[in-house]
């Protein structure tokens, strides 16, 4: 199998480097082809991989900058050379990785993204592809943030990489796309989305139509499309949500005798729920549109996200995202119609 290089910024994120080295670990044991860069500081690097058996696949690129969480993007990225995040999408644009992946300062991530890698031909916006288990199947929902306003043409933009990304990393065949809107009818929504349900009805995807906010934990459609500010809307409040059932689940299990012996005869039942809803199960959020793979974690990721995290990004560099997204888009309508 062929070498995988992933690199990984080991500043980011809100539980130190030593929690992100820990995730890497767990990656490189699994995943044998891969090899993973840590980008930091070499001596603080060092002393954390020194708790660990050595492994031939991971090894460090030393990044003495830190762009920090509270920093503007644009201007840390264009003033901090040495920073792990524009380090680490330097080797991308230049062939020493295939993918980036961070924790850190989500815009500076975006901005580092775009301003180096470059964006797809033919993409003028990249958007953030995020995945909602549901009891038919995962759904994947875009754009997640990237874009607080956009154009029709970006909707149109988002549902060819999604479609792209479903049918060549996740194996879906002919993926159903929903647009996201006040009601299923065609006529409903505001002016953004009755013009991009016009441009996604002759497409030539497989669109569905308007879908609204219940039908994506319903599983309704493989992928649902929305601007940048509504899904990232969607995703803080369904992060709130599940967080506020399993702590309201825990509560009233131990609040008596009765809710103890439920919660045991539940536990099997409560686990397997738990294990579908934890976002950590799914890794981070694919940046779609850039030249390169680029994985954007949570701030507060454990270890295991980022296990998880570095093994998605592994699975859409094997599998060919972004090649397939440039293909894709040679072969379908003109986002200008």
């Amino acid at each position: 199998m062929e070498k995988i290089v992933i690199s990984v910024d080991t500043m980011g994120g809100d539980r130190g480097p030593g929690e992100i080295i820990q995730g890497c670990i767990s990656a490189a044991k699994i995943a044998r082809h891969v090899d993973i860069v840590l980008l930091g500081p070499e001596d603080l690097i060092k002393a954390e991989l020194d708790k660990y058996e050595n492994l031939p696949n991971i090894r460090i690129e030393n990044a003495l900058e830190v762009i920090g969480m509270d920093e503007e993007p644009a201007w840390a990225v264009r003033n901090k050379k040495q920073s792990s995040i524009v380090i680490g999408n330097q080797m991308v644009r230049e062939g020493k990785a295939q993918a980036f992946l961070s924790a850190g300062n989500t815009g500076a991530t975006m901005a580092a993204a775009l301003l180096i890698m470059g964006r797809i031909p033919g993409i003028s916006r990249p958007a953030i592809v995020i995945t909602f288990p549901t009891r038919k199947r995962h759904v994947y929902l875009l754009d997640a943030g990237a874009n607080a306003d956009c154009k029709p043409e970006n909707l149109l933009e988002f549902a060819i990489m999604a479609d792209s990304y479903l049918r060549s990393v996740i194996k879906r065949e002919n993926p159903s796309i929903g647009l996201l809107s006040i009601g299923e009818e065609k006529a409903k929504g505001n002016e953004l989305s009755k013009e991009a349900f016009a441009l996604l009805e002759r497409s030539g995807l497989n669109f569905y139509g308007n879908v609204e906010g219940g039908d994506i934990p319903r599983g309704t459609t493989d992928i649902v499309i929305c601007d940048g500010f509504t899904g990232n809307v969607v995703l803080k409040l369904s992060e709130y949500l599940v967080k506020e059932v399993f702590s309201e689940i825990k509560e009233i299990i131990n609040s008596s005798i009765s809710g103890k012996i439920a919660g045991y005869l539940l536990k099997p039942a409560l686990k397997k729920m738990i294990k579908r809803l934890d976002h950590e199960e799914y890794g981070g959020m694919l940046l779609l549109g850039v030249n390169g793979v680029c994985i954007i974690c949570h701030g507060s990721s454990s270890a295991k996200a980022i296990k998880n995290a570095v093994l998605q990004a592994a699975r859409a560099v094997e599998d060919g995202v972004v090649a397939k997204i440039k293909e894709d888009l040679k072969g379908t309508v003109s986002v200008n119609g």
